[in-house]
């Protein structure tokens, strides 16, 4: 056997590009329906004779091959390219190839498979969509604020309707907990927040720069944080019932604020008027007979007290998905979805998307856009929304008609990681691979989060990790964590990282969403206790004036609503990042200072220094630079990136 020779070509040297007939597509799903070039650069240097792309389809394993013709020269590259246009939308895995010339040196011809690195498989995911894809106006530029509502304001003039085996608490009182966790506990401490009270606060909140609100369920329920609903056409009466969210919706449509709400459409309460296990409302729910008209909405194993439930909880019965009679209340012309979009919400945050199935996703996407063209559907979804598997099926979240965008989870983790470890190569691996994979169009919307509900307080997440990843206060118990408040330093540690944490997230692609009270300050751990209440006479002001600036500037530059988005640098603790031709944001988490070099000058937004020509970053900053050079739109990129001590 003889071993042909080794050529010196890195294979990651080479970049593949989609163009539809205006512009370079900035992310690289690509939309069906439209003709389409897909462009390989390949060194010169390799001296590529041809090559090729072969696409293997997800849903049915088919494979199409195709020669991809040279186009022309660019600088140093050689340009291969395939025109093509799809016809559906599809999940495709792409192999490039190339075949270098022989020569004396090199001996017979060679195929090279293309990859980012040296170590990758070589093969490119592609998602093909049907742009669906709406949001209201001035949502993607903007900010959104999430709200439990029970937590964060009470009103000066409206008292709260206390249910009779309610507890109202004090606000500075520690949310009930069980003795362990996953113990039961009855979670009826109310705090007395209502929607009174949020509107009482809104302009408080578009101090922010908010345009979207995102309301944790405000349904009738018997629980404080209500995902056990009890009826879907009540707005609970402890919240000020439907004419609190109409004067809500009101005033914030008086200073262009979306409201979105929870829609929790996988299960119900065991105590609610369709289950009705309790006993607690007139009728016979499905429990109590199975002649109810609410029994095919669920699922008995053995009737009545085994039935599908979420996660096995039983307060949370499953709702049966398929039932004609549950999709014609939830999607139906006068349904859930619909009722409440004609009242004036802007559109719906769907809890644990991975349990509805994708033609109920499509039903409601339908059913929400019949009523408002601009109507936006979020999931919660915690991995990759455009390749997600749940339940042994691919799901096909993003490829049109279904969900809008996704909570921005894997962001979230890699800040994270990134800010706790300083490893910048990791978050830009993280940053390229997710916006490669998701339509332009649902990046721009994406909900980047740092905090929500079901995680622990960004600022005794951040505060208390260390180099290792481990927290300092990892395996207490409840009553401990109880007690446990960030020591001064912790604290300190905390507000310096949630700030470099919040200028990744409210830069990147997506909409910042904040966790109601982080902003504050507001410390928690785990649920319950990151549901305190607001703490309206203790709010953090230098962490606010950070949150509200982001706020402003995001308002004042449009690029951050559908601006390109490209890593300019990932590696020895420093990431930086463009929006568009006029934004660089850089972070520096490495222990000596770093350089940018550029042509022309800078000012960095957050300081309002102007610089010329370079900007020093010292260790455990960021800045983000806005070109104001004359010929600042005309150059896309960072002239030059270096590290210097």
């Amino acid at each position: 056997m003889s071993l042909l020779p080794q050529i010196a070509f890195d294979p990651s040297a080479c970049r593949i590009v989609w163009r539809d007939a205006q512009a370079t597509l900035p992310m690289c799903a690509v939309p069906c329906l439209t003709p389409l070039t897909a462009e390989l650069y390949i060194p010169r240097a390799a001296a590529a004779l041809s090559a090729a792309v072969s696409m293997r389809s997800d849903d049915d394993g088919s494979v199409r091959d195709y020669e991809m013709s040279f186009s022309r020269l660019d600088g140093s590259f050689d340009v291969f390219a395939l025109d093509i246009t799809f016809d559906a939308d599809a999940l495709l895995w792409c192999s490039y190839k190339a075949v270098l010339c022989g020569d004396s040196a090199r001996g017979a011809a060679q195929t090279l498979d293309i990859r980012n690195t040296a170590e990758d498989s070589g093969v490119f995911q592609l998602t093909v969509y049907k742009n669906t894809f709406a949001a209201p106006k001035n949502y993607a530029g903007g900010v959104m604020y999430q709200i439990f509502c029970d937590r964060f304001a009470q009103s000066v003039s409206h008292t709260p309707k206390v249910k009779s085996d309610s507890v109202l608490v004090s606000a500075d009182s520690v949310p009930k907990y069980p003795e362990n966790p996953g113990d039961a506990v009855n979670q009826n401490d109310f705090f007395g927040g209502t929607l009174w009270g949020v509107a009482e606060k809104l302009d408080h909140i578009a101090s922010l720069g908010v345009t979207a609100i995102y309301l944790n369920p405000i349904f009738d329920a018997h629980t404080n944080h209500k995902y056990d609903t009890g009826d879907y056409m009540k707005v609970d009466e402890m919240f000020g019932g439907d004419a609190a969210l109409k004067n809500l919706i009101a005033e914030c449509r008086k200073r262009g604020i979306s409201l979105i709400l929870d829609g929790v459409f996988n299960h119900t309460g065991s105590d609610s008027r369709y289950f009705n296990r309790e006993g607690r409302y007139p009728g016979k729910g499905a429990y109590n007979s199975p002649k109810s008209p609410f029994y095919p909405w669920y699922t008995f194993k053995n009737y009545p007290d085994e039935y599908e439930c979420w996660w096995g909880v039983k307060i949370l019965p499953s709702l049966n998905k398929n039932s004609p009679s549950l999709r014609e209340y939830l999607l139906g012309e006068n349904g859930v979805v619909r009722h409440y979009l004609k009242m004036g919400i802007s559109g719906w945050r769907l809890d644990v998307a991975d349990e509805l199935p994708d033609d109920f996703l499509r039903e409601l996407h339908t059913a929400a856009r019949s009523e408002k063209q601009d109507a936006l559907i979020i999931g919660e979804v915690w991995e990759d929304a455009s390749n997600k598997i749940s339940y042994d099926v691919r799901r096909r979240y993003l490829r049109g008609g279904e969900l809008d965008t996704a909570m921005n989870y894997p962001m979230r983790n890699a800040v994270i990681d990134y800010i706790t470890y300083g490893d910048a190569a990791l978050i830009g691996d993280a940053a390229r691979t997710l916006y490669s994979h998701y339509p332009r169009e649902a990046s721009h919307m994406l909900m980047n989060i740092l905090g929500t509900h079901d995680t622990v307080r960004i600022i005794n997440l951040l505060g208390t990790a260390g180099a290792d990843g481990v927290g300092s206060c990892d395996g207490l118990s409840n009553g401990e964590y109880a007690a446990r408040a960030l020591t001064a330093a912790e604290r300190a540690l905390g507000i310096a990282r949630v700030k470099l944490a919040y200028l990744i997230c409210a830069s990147l692609p997506g909409v910042p969403c904040i966790y109601y009270g982080d902003e504050a300050g507001l410390e928690g751990w785990r649920d319950p206790f990151n549901r305190r209440f607001y703490p309206w006479e203790n709010i953090d002001s230098e962490l606010f004036a950070f949150y509200a600036l982001l706020g402003k500037l995001r308002r004042e530059n449009s690029v951050f609503a559908d601006g390109g988005f490209e890593v300019e640098l990932a590696e020895n603790g420093v990431f930086v990042f463009t929006r568009g031709s006029s934004i660089t944001v850089a972070v520096n988490l490495s222990a000596q200072d770093f350089t940018l070099t550029y042509k022309g000058s800078r000012t960095d937004l957050l300081s309002g220094v102007a610089y010329e020509a370079r900007c020093v970053l010292p260790p455990n900053c960021g800045c983000m630079l806005k070109d104001t050079s004359v010929d600042g739109d005309a150059r896309r990129k960072i002239c030059a990136a270096v590290m210097e001590k």
